[in-house]
């Protein structure tokens, strides 16, 4: 998506503070916050790329001076709000109870199901991979150039790599084309596969030398080099 959300190659945007000895979480809410995404996507109120979209919805504003777990909360009102399993009344009054009695209990229900399948996710991941009859467009050694496109939705073509060229390193399996998954426009599983770009393809004579990026693309964002 074009907008500030995508970060990759730009400039200016200041240092990345480095935290020593980081915690993984700095307050209970954001306990909270990780825990809710298993509650959502666990029961398939969501799915990954529809996450990640309501993020890159949010303000420019808000998203560059707000936490890490704030973008998480954010998505997961947007996306429940617009798919109707909670109402804006029903938002409403539960942030205005918790502003007002801030020391209230959360409420709690058992789902021994639920916590079974999220346990598995934790240890074995959510692999998004789905077969396809056709096979691979493009090869190990092909030269193939990046789309130069500009999509309004979810991409997960960063923009410093469009329009760009380099040779295929890799051919992966396919799945979920995230352009669609994200828009309930279906799962359009894709081979998926590695790019092998020079440094100075991508950054021009600001590049390191001999340095090289490896780039995963969808099929769908590649076409081949003239």
């Amino acid at each position: 998506m074009n907008s500030v959300h995508d970060l990759g190659g730009m400039h200016n945007m200041g240092r990345v503070a480095v935290e020593e000895n980081e915690p993984v979480f700095h307050t209970d809410w954001e306990r909270l916050t990780f825990a809710m995404l298993f509650g959502t996507m666990g029961n398939g109120l969501i799915n990954l790329d529809e996450f990640r979209h309501g993020i890159e919805r949010m303000n420019p504003v808000h998203y560059l001076a707000s936490r890490y777990y704030e973008h998480w909360l954010y998505t997961m009102e947007k996306n429940l709000l617009e798919k109707g399993h909670i109402s804006p009344q029903e938002l409403e009054a539960r942030t205005k109870q918790y502003l007002e009695r801030p020391e209230a209990p959360l409420p709690k229900r058992q789902d021994p199901a639920l916590t079974e399948r999220m346990l598995l996710v934790i240890r074995e991941g959510a692999p998004t991979r789905k077969p396809v009859e056709a096979g691979p467009r493009f090869k190990v050694g092909d030269r193939v150039a990046m789309r130069n496109v500009h999509p309004y939705g979810h991409t997960r073509l960063a923009r410093y790599v469009r329009g760009k060229r380099g040779v295929i390193a890799h051919v992966y399996d396919s799945y979920i084309l995230p352009d669609t998954n994200a828009h309930g426009l279906g799962e359009n599983p894709q081979y998926v596969y590695s790019v092998r770009f020079e440094a100075r393809e991508l950054w021009g004579d600001s590049a390191e030398p001999n340095e090289v990026v490896y780039f995963d693309a969808w099929e769908s964002y590649l076409e081949p080099a003239e």
